[in-house]
């Protein structure tokens, strides 16, 4: 009985550690490199008749060349909110609109703005790790809670945590992999 509810509290724990991780891949997916990347316009939101929407909702946006994004919206009406709103973004992206179709050259980062982006990883990377801590730290107070109500014994409890440690530092490492492979992208010149 204890050692079962000891490996779904660690299942859970796990799961709940691979999401924060893809989160972190997600976040990760939006910040600019010198490259174009559908990716980079997931956060954007255009006013689509007075509701939010995200772009990708309202337009196909395709990587034509390695520095071009092509957006073809799905209905031409929504091209001016879709411009501003790639212009109101933090990108600092610059929309030319033919049109029919948005295009929008992706420029070559400059040294400073690299710098700046590395610390913008390092900062959501950081959020990935401080939320898989948080999940590692819930999970021993559980196991915690297990021991004093009686249902496990000492040494479980002790064996949980070191396999919790382990799949903390296994997620945690995804984490770091992906951090240092956008921070190889960013200072490509």
């Amino acid at each position: 009985m204890s050692d079962e509810t000891i490996q779904m509290l660690l299942q859970d724990a796990d799961e709940r550690m691979k999401k924060s991780v893809e989160t972190s891949r997600e976040k990760l997916g939006t910040v600019r490199t010198g490259r174009a990347s559908p990716a980079l316009l997931e956060r954007v939101q255009v006013d689509y008749y007075g509701t939010p929407t995200p772009i990708n909702q309202t337009a196909n946006i395709a990587a034509a060349e390695a520095r071009l994004l092509t957006i073809s919206p799905y209905d031409k009406s929504a091209l001016q909110a879709i411009e501003k709103a790639i212009q109101d973004s933090d990108l600092g992206l610059t929309p030319n609109n033919d049109g029919n179709v948005i295009r929008i050259q992706i420029p070559e980062l400059t040294e400073e703005r690299r710098t700046e982006m590395v610390k913008q990883v390092r900062h959501l990377a950081e959020e990935g790790r401080i939320a898989i801590r948080n999940i590692r730290r819930d999970v021993m107070q559980e196991l915690k809670e297990l021991r004093t109500s009686g249902d496990v014994g000492e040494d479980d409890e002790k064996r949980g945590e070191e396999d919790l440690q382990k799949l903390t530092d296994k997620h945690v490492g995804e984490i770091e992999s992906q951090l240092e492979h956008k921070e190889a992208d960013l200072l490509e010149v």
